[in-house]
């Protein structure tokens, strides 16, 4: 089974805009929290779509200068900043716009955005993307008969026994399948959670 290198953390590896696969798992990992946090704050699907987009091109744009400074939090604090900011000057322009949302209800919408410390929604977010692209890469590594046992267990949960049934294998031979997909992805995302401690993502 392949490994991902890891001696460069996937912030470091961001600054070389030729690097299609760190620019890959950022997408992956980091636009679905900002897409979803903009759902919840009252943008239709293209708004969120494009305030997404719009973080996607400001890191892009920003991340050769960013320097990690402990004082002033981490990467991906910096990240959810940056998309809170977006999200509220798309709702401020949507309350100024005559036939956009406006009035009360568009403030209200500005002010239910949460504190920064209030990252509950953000991190879960942050933790499904992580795992989403830790599962998409262990789906280049294993057999699809592999991936197909633990998606059928531990993503539908299929009973083992149904699964052998149908994929014709051993039970035995779908809980070791789950087992070992299981296993690889908490080792890349310990690996990934690793290379972003040591630089401050």
């Amino acid at each position: 089974m392949s490994h991902e290198p890891t001696r460069f953390s996937l912030l470091v590896r961001l600054r070389d805009p030729q690097d299609g696969e760190a620019w890959e798992r950022f997408v992956r990992i980091y636009l679905p929290p900002v897409f979803r946090m903009a759902k919840r704050y009252g943008l239709n699907e293209a708004d969120a779509a494009d305030a997404a987009q719009d973080v996607l091109t400001a890191v892009h744009q920003r991340i050769g200068t960013f320097v990690y400074d402990p004082t002033k939090g981490t990467f991906r604090g910096w990240l959810k900043t940056v998309a809170r900011s977006r999200i509220c000057d798309l709702l401020d322009t949507r309350r100024r716009q005559p036939n956009g949302t406006g009035g009360s209800e568009a403030n209200l919408r500005l002010e239910a955005l949460p504190a920064a410390e209030e990252d509950d929604p953000w991190e879960r977010d942050y933790r499904q993307g992580l795992f989403d692209a830790a599962l998409e890469q262990v789906r280049r590594e294993v057999e699809p008969p592999t991936m197909k046992a633990f998606v059928r267990c531990a993503i539908e949960a299929a009973k083992p026994a149904d699964v052998a049934r149908e994929m014709e294998l051993s039970v035995g031979a779908v809980y070791i399948a789950k087992s070992r997909v299981t296993a690889r992805i908490r080792e890349i995302i310990a690996d990934w959670e690793r290379e972003e401690q040591d630089h401050g993502c």
